[in-house]
């Protein structure tokens, strides 16, 4: 095969793959849905929906933990969608250095 076509068809799929990621939206959840985390694809956080009965005075550090692990499974969703896409555009086969 042609070094030349070969890095421009890895140049191309990275084109893809950073168009795909950037439209991404990902939620992660906790406390069974009361708190929810939306990332793009670069793992950036958009949005937080809290619900109100998330909401104890008394219990701050549990609204703040929940926050963290909505957040935290957002990013690993991330993480799976990304190396999904990856695999499937390679068909399974790894390449050093393309993401």
């Amino acid at each position: 095969m042609n070094p030349k076509k070969m890095m421009q068809q890895v140049q191309q799929m990275q084109a893809q793959m950073q168009q795909r990621m950037a439209e991404l939206r990902v939620e992660g959840s906790a406390g069974g849905g009361m708190v929810k985390a939306t990332v793009n694809g670069a793992k950036e956080l958009l949005a937080v929906a809290i619900d109100k009965e998330a909401v104890d005075p008394n219990d701050v550090e549990m609204l703040q933990d929940m926050i963290v692990a909505a957040v935290n499974e957002a990013s690993r969703k991330v993480d799976e969608e990304m190396s999904s896409q990856v695999s499937a555009m390679t068909g399974g086969l790894k390449i050093p250095g393309l993401f």
